[in-house]
């Protein structure tokens, strides 16, 4: 069943893909280049609405076969909501309020009303367990609002969310599978499947764009499914999902730091992403996008590695991933040129 179901969602997705690019230019969702985008011509967007229809469409057929449909109705009212925020954007570019709190209303739903909650975790090292309390919910929707604007600002290249967010995703499913959790492992083969056949239409060189359409929505489907199973366990399996995601993670988490350091709003854009900094160092277009392919890939081992590993094995681990994180992140210029405190420490930093 679960090969079926990704097989359904893959040909849908192949299938749908050319009638949503049509409609995006009908509808004018299209995106203009500028200064900050790497593409030189007018391109469809909104391609997204592919990857939810055929999702949802999958989704629907093997939730009423397994008769668990009404229990997953909040995942996908949460999902619509995204969808239509993602659609205005793509359409008429909203303003980052509206957006904002779009995402913040399909969090809100999958958690009050589907009851995602990570209520306590066990720390390690100690007896104790902290419980979250009225803070359960909030940081809840923080991780998923947090992980829905990840994969949006890693959207900068032909295939790279898209395929990003697939290594994610059948590291979920692998994770979900080990433990056994059927419905986890087939929401995710779902999207990888829908996600693959867009792929298809949206590698270097693409034909279509995904646009906040697609990002949101995979990033809202990501960050449910990396919580359904780790909520209220030990702190070493709530790193799990974070591993999962380190490439996006981690690129945003050192977009802020960058513009705290040249003392610019946190919500500004700018043109200096992981794939700008490898564009940058002379990398081609797919060469970059294949690059940030193996680290998500290296992410998601290490993510399996880790939820098998003894505490102190795991920490080890989570203490190697930390710097080689760094080294790369000073090596490539990620946060700036300037930026290079571990390697100036070990005389490793780079020649001008």
């Amino acid at each position: 069943m679960l090969i079926g179901a990704l097989l359904v969602a893959f040909l849908l997705s192949i299938f749908l893909t050319p009638f949503v690019g049509k409609l995006a230019v009908k509808l004018g969702a299209t995106d203009k280049p500028n200064e900050r985008k790497v593409h030189i011509k007018i391109m469809p967007r909104m391609g997204g609405l592919a990857i939810f229809l055929s999702f949802f469409i999958t989704f629907l057929i093997f939730t009423l076969i397994t008769n668990n449909f009404l229990e997953q109705l909040p995942l996908l009212v949460g999902a619509l909501v995204i969808i239509l925020i993602g659609m205005a954007d793509d359409i008429y570019e909203l303003r980052a309020a509206p957006k904002f709190l779009g995402q913040i209303l399909a969090a809100l739903i999958i958690v009050l009303w589907g009851g995602l909650e990570v209520k306590f975790i066990n720390l390690p090292f100690f007896t104790d367990t902290l419980h979250f309390g009225i803070f359960s919910i909030p940081i809840t929707i923080l991780w998923i609002v947090a992980i829905i604007n990840a994969i949006n600002l890693i959207d900068g290249l032909d295939g790279l969310a898209g395929g990003v967010s697939t290594i994610a995703l059948v590291t979920i499913a692998t994770m979900a599978l080990i433990k056994h959790d059927l419905f986890v492992a087939m929401a995710a083969l779902i999207v990888i499947g829908s996600t693959l056949g867009f792929l298809k239409f949206n590698f270097h060189p693409a034909k279509i764009f995904m646009g906040d359409t697609g990002a949101l929505f995979l990033g809202y489907i990501i960050a449910v499914l990396s919580l359904l199973g780790y909520k209220n366990v030990t702190m070493v399996s709530l790193i799990v999902p974070i591993i999962i995601l380190g490439v996006p993670i981690s690129d945003t988490f050192f977009a802020i730091i960058r513009r705290i350091v040249n003392k610019q709003p946190i919500s500004a854009a700018d043109k200096s992403h992981l794939h700008h900094c490898l564009l940058n160092l002379g990398f081609t277009h797919k060469q970059t996008v294949l690059l940030i392919y193996a680290l998500a890939a290296c992410f998601g081992l290490a993510a399996i590695i880790f939820s098998f590993a003894t505490m102190w094995g795991a920490l080890i681990l989570v203490a190697g991933l930390l710097l080689i994180i760094e080294i790369f992140v000073e090596k490539i210029g990620l946060v700036s040129s300037n930026y290079q405190p571990l390697l100036k420490m070990l005389n490793l930093k780079n020649k001008p």
